[in-house]
């Protein structure tokens, strides 16, 4: 392995070398140019004698400053605008030093004006001009050795998410992209980084024949929902394999990179257009505010809990009767600047409530511990459904009461409209309960009927897979 290393340093330092070399025979060529430019290429001997004398301390000078400013830290084959910005910094203070010394010297040598200025000129040109045709042929010579080697793929979408797609898959060993597609009729016939905006969405057909591709990416995670469906079962009905990028919330919380692509799952088929909510209101009862969330290590109450740490709570109280939820959820809280409390107890201990409730009052209580597997709750444990989603939110509501908590929210499912299984009829005598507890002042009780919520520990969506 220290062999290894080893030989890695040696060609570090070669390609170090060589990159040194090369700036400072450009140096020598600025200078010499700037010098031919001047005298219309034909140097005068007195000022050809001083071109000579001042080159040295010029490579000196310019040597030095390349340095100072890093100009061998970065990889040409990526050379970028970063690199461009300090081989500027680098050239300008050069060419100060250079001025000012030729200022101090002209009792003995004269070195023309137009030269001090045309040289650093033509240097930005040759270092610049070098490294990024050096980045171009690299470019080149891979893309022409993916033309051969990458699956051709055609992304849906030439919003900012096909961009950054774009710019990530230019590097990729497994992708080749060769067209995009925008509803936008003003992208149509333009290049993004270099890649075609064919046409339409609907249009999928037509394209994936003409340009040979089996795969497609949906590279719109902020459009609305109908949008992707529509994408996603038109290159199913061609028989495209379909991949996806992650959504929006991800992206813009950093947790995925566009570049994650992953293939379209139920989620994709069976998710609602995200609905507005009332920022100011959940701002105002929430913020600053201490918020106590049941049921905080299940998947409703966790995402609850992620929900209210936006709206930046002076305290967040997590009850579960799970240890090991509890436990996930406060490894997840810890990288959130929140302060929360997390509680092992039942909601059915009335004890426990009160001085849960004495010692951390909280604003706003939302109850969404409770048994909630359809299958699971019937019959053998008909008993335990009734006593934790009944009379445990009777318990809780009443403690809430005689805490003087100011709001009750009651999570629900719309399993409890008619029910026809034990889990809906005890989330409706829950409500019933909740409502009769209801007074003109003291606690007031609200509650919220969900729908299936995908992927949650109750749903039926991993049993279709």
């Amino acid at each position: 392995m220290n062999k290894r290393f080893g030989i890695q340093d040696l060609a570090v330092n070669v390609l170090t070398l060589l990159a040194r070399l090369h700036d400072l025979v450009a140096v020598a060529l600025s200078w010499s140019i700037a010098y031919w430019l001047r005298f219309n290429f034909v140097i005068p001997a007195d000022h050809a004698t001083v071109m000579w004398q001042t080159l040295p301390t010029v490579l000196l000078i310019e040597a030095i400053s390349f340095s100072v400013f890093g100009l061998y830290r970065g990889i040409w084959r990526f050379a970028s605008l970063p690199d461009l910005r300090r081989i500027l910094n680098a050239v300008a203070l050069a060419a100060l030093l250079i001025a000012i010394i030729a200022f101090m010297l002209r009792g003995y040598m004269v070195v023309p004006r137009s030269v001090l200025v045309m040289s650093p000129c033509l240097l930005i040109l040759m270092m610049g001009g070098s490294r990024f045709l050096y980045r171009y042929m690299k470019e080149h010579q891979l893309y022409r050795l993916r033309l051969y080697q990458d699956s051709p793929v055609l992304i849906l979408g030439a919003g900012e998410a096909a961009v950054s797609l774009l710019k990530e898959l230019g590097r990729s060993e497994l992708w080749q992209v060769v067209g995009l597609l925008d509803d936008d009729a003003m992208l149509h016939g333009r290049d993004i980084l270099g890649v075609r905006v064919f046409g339409r969405v609907d249009q999928l057909r037509k394209f994936a024949s003409q340009l040979g591709v089996g795969h497609v990416i949906v590279a719109m995670p902020s459009a609305r929902h109908q949008a992707r469906r529509q994408a996603i079962e038109t290159a199913n009905e061609i028989g495209l394999s379909v991949l996806t990028v992650p959504g929006i919330d991800d992206l813009m919380s950093g947790r995925l990179s566009v570049s994650q692509l992953r293939p379209v799952d139920v989620e994709d088929l069976l998710g609602r257009d995200a609905v507005d909510l009332d920022q100011t209101g959940l701002l105002n009862l929430i913020g600053g505010q201490v918020v106590l969330v049941t049921g905080a290590g299940g998947s409703i109450g966790s995402e609850l809990c992620r929900q209210v740490v936006k709206y930046a709570p002076r305290q967040l109280i997590c009850y579960d009767l799970s240890e090991y939820a509890l436990y996930q959820l406060e490894q997840e809280l810890k990288g959130l600047a929140v302060n929360f409390v997390s509680i092992v107890g039942d909601i059915k201990n009335a004890q426990r409530l009160q001085k849960l409730l004495t010692k951390y009052p909280p604003r706003v209580v939302f109850h969404a511990a409770a048994y909630k597997h359809v299958p699971l709750m019937e019959t053998d444990n008909v008993s335990e459904a009734l006593l934790n989603n009944v009379l445990g939110t009777f318990t809780l509501a009443r403690a809430c009461q005689a805490a003087g908590v100011p709001k009750f929210v009651l999570i629900s499912t719309d399993k409890a409209v008619n029910p026809t299984n034990v889990m809906g009829a005890s989330k409706r005598l829950a409500e019933m309960v909740i409502q009769g507890l209801q007074e003109e002042l003291g606690t007031s009780f609200v509650m919220v009927r969900f729908g299936n919520v995908l992927g949650s520990s109750g749903s039926v969506v991993p049993k279709f897979r």
